[in-house]
């Protein structure tokens, strides 16, 4: 059973203005001046001056260094991925998981650096053994013992967050373990409130830190605790209906209260949880897979063997929480013109909703369907109705991969470049913007093939799986 697209209706939450440009830049130029200041305040609690001194000194005075740099982009880490709007409207998810993996991995290394800088420094000043050193530090110094645990839950994080780690992870294990970051956060501040040089120095320093430690903490409490739980409680979603859409698809439509005023565009996705048993407190990412009508809400989740599978199982009437609306995959990006979609099996969902949201004349978009076979082609109703009536020219590619990786293509079109069959499905790729959603992998490929087929990178947008 398959369900029937709808006409295009009024969109939920209203039309919204384009992100403005300089946001991006003040937010790099923010992080920039953060690690600045950390190191002004260095420089004036005679960190420079020390490094002149015996090589002790000069130790300790690096490890402060990177400490407060560790610190710094720790909290910046939190920053990054604490569901600010302004945040997420600037750069996505996708750039800003990037930066906050990249952060995290800088911060624990000069963490790691700061660690023995300090060991050598005050055993090489106290001449004793080095080991012996770090043992009295954990033992003997305020806060200590609290840093100690936290470093342990920050490296838990740090070695569940490698990929080879997250390939073998399941999604919601994953999500649990990160959480210790926040523990590791926390319990690191008692060790620099006590016994930092550069905390307890200046009041400029604390002045400083408290700031940063009360936005960090203030963000996640506002928009990944206060937020969701105030629009879960205002829309009240609960499940209207679970229809069957294909292989392993199952869409979920929701109703709820006063949704024209949830702003929520089409392409973007909540994290969500369902009350229906056991397991209910762990969120999953889904993109609505319609465009966004006042009323309802629709989700299309992929039986991927982990806790998508019980969304099949769900009964009218189950309540829903949710976190968001997230994401950049929408229709502000658009700026006119031709419209080509590449999508890879779910990746699909999104799109779909951009479609039946974005403005286009017939003949203008092309939606290009990947997928393994014509049983695992979803919504052909609603492809049918947009190319019918809205003139989307749909394209399917079926096959499995192509041997020659990476690639997006089917081994079926091995006879040529991807850049040659792109163009081939869509010959207004150079003058269109370009939509892509789909596994990782596959959508780098995929991004490749519409550069090299002459499409404008700033006028190619993804969304992506990765976690």
């Amino acid at each position: 059973m398959t369900s029937t697209a709808p006409p295009p209706a009024t969109v939920a939450g209203g039309p919204r203005r384009a992100t403005p440009w300089w946001w991006r830049d003040a937010g790099g130029v923010a992080v920039g001046l953060s690690l600045l200041v950390v190191t002004a305040l260095w420089v004036a609690n005679r960190g420079l001056q020390a490094l002149g001194g015996d090589w002790p000194g000069a130790l300790d005075s690096l490890g402060r260094l990177t400490g407060l740099l560790a610190s710094d982009l720790l909290l910046v880490q939190v920053l990054l991925m604490a569901r600010v709007p302004l945040v997420e409207r600037s750069f996505g998810q996708d750039r800003l998981a990037r930066w906050h993996r990249w952060t995290g991995f800088t911060s624990f290394n000069l963490m790691v650096a700061h660690i023995v800088l300090i060991a050598v420094g005050y055993a090489g000043d106290a001449r004793v053994n080095v080991f012996g050193e770090l043992w009295d530090l954990v033992v003997d110094y305020p806060g200590m013992l609290l840093a100690t645990a936290g470093t342990a839950a920050l490296v838990m994080v740090v070695v569940t967050s490698m990929r080879a780690a997250r390939r073998r992870l399941r999604y919601e294990s994953w999500h649990l373990l990160h959480l210790y970051a926040y523990v590791g956060v926390g319990l690191a501040l008692p060790h620099q409130i006590w016994t930092g040089t550069d905390f307890a120095g200046s009041a400029g320093s604390r002045v400083y830190w408290w700031t940063l430690y009360a936005a960090a903490a203030g963000a996640v409490l506002v928009y990944r605790v206060g937020l969701p739980l105030w629009r879960s409680w205002r829309h009240r979603l609960v499940v209207d209906r679970v229809v069957p859409e294909g292989r392993g698809l199952t869409s979920v439509y929701l109703r709820g209260r006063d949704l024209h005023r949830l702003p929520v565009r089409a392409g973007q996705f909540f994290l969500w949880r369902f009350l229906d048993g056991p397991g209910w407190s762990r969120a999953h990412p889904y993109s609505l897979s319609a465009t966004p009508h006042t009323g309802v809400l629709r989700i299309t989740v992929k039986d991927l063997g982990d806790g998508s599978a019980r969304v099949a199982a769900l009964r009218p009437g189950t309540r829903a929480l949710i976190e968001g609306p997230y994401g950049r995959l929408t229709a502000e990006h658009h700026t006119g013109g031709p419209l080509v979609m590449l999508a890879c099996g779910i990746g699909v969902t999104p799109l779909l909703a951009l479609l039946g949201e974005l403005r286009y004349a017939p003949g203008q978009a092309t939606l290009v369907y990947r997928a393994r076979s014509e049983a695992e082609i979803a919504f052909r109703a609603e492809l049918d109705w947009l190319a019918q009536r809205r003139g989307v020219r749909v394209v399917h590619l079926l096959g499995p991969r192509a041997r020659r990786q990476p690639s997006w293509l089917p081994a079926s079109a091995a006879g040529l470049t991807d850049a040659e069959a792109l163009r081939r499905c869509a010959p207004q790729i150079a003058a269109a913007d370009v939509y892509i959603c789909g596994p990782d992998a596959w959508t780098a490929a995929a991004e490749a093939a519409a550069v090299a087929a002459g499409a404008t990178p700033r006028r190619i947008h993804t969304e992506q799986f990765a976690w």
